[in-house]
């Protein structure tokens, strides 16, 4: 029951922001660095591109979405239309920080990344992500939020590493309102 009234709390402080600030670049690195998933590579480029928002704005074709609870960076997404389509967009990162895992924290900040991709004219989101069994958790959260596997491209990412393409359409239901539906939102968001 003390979980649960936690977890409750947590969700109900969750406040949203999409522009990025200097003070939340260490901070960024830290969540990503606390999956245990990423290379030191993939910080590097997690960080790589926050730097490029800071620098040339929505410009450069990154959007990012941070979730605060209780003063703390719980999360964050970075997304963006894929190039020469009509209203595709990919999912480059999303990111939970440990202490907030299993909580709730990544649906609903995927939820308000799908919301705010609606809110852009995007009508589908995709994500990639490795084969590896390491990766299972990832594969099993996305398909719990209703996304689908388009394609597998064997070898992607090295020999025997092959590379799994989600996608999900906006506008489905699901357990936290009405994805794609810019008139859901959820307590605590400014």
């Amino acid at each position: 029951m003390k979980e649960s009234m936690q977890n409750w709390t947590i969700q109900s402080r969750i406040v949203y922001r999409d522009e990025p600030q200097r003070e939340d670049r260490e901070l960024l690195a830290a969540v990503v660095r606390s999956s245990g998933f990423f290379s030191p590579e993939e910080v590097a480029l997690a960080v790589e591109l926050f730097d490029e928002r800071l620098e040339k704005g929505l410009a450069c074709g990154y959007h990012f979405l941070l979730a605060h609870s209780c003063g703390e960076l719980l999360g964050y997404t970075c997304f963006g239309p894929i190039p020469c389509t009509r209203s595709s967009y990919d999912l480059y990162w999303i990111a939970v920080g440990e202490s907030f895992r299993g909580r709730g924290a990544g649906s609903r900040l995927l939820g308000e990344t799908e919301l705010r991709i609606a809110s852009l004219g995007g009508t589908r989101i995709y994500v990639e992500t490795s084969a590896r069994p390491q990766y299972e958790p990832t594969r099993l959260f996305y398909q719990a939020q209703g996304y689908l596997r388009d394609a597998v491209l064997r070898d992607f990412y090295a020999p025997g590493e092959a590379k799994e393409t989600m996608s999900n359409p906006l506008g489905k239901a699901s357990k936290y309102g009405l994805r794609g539906s810019p008139k859901c939102h959820w307590g605590g968001r400014n």
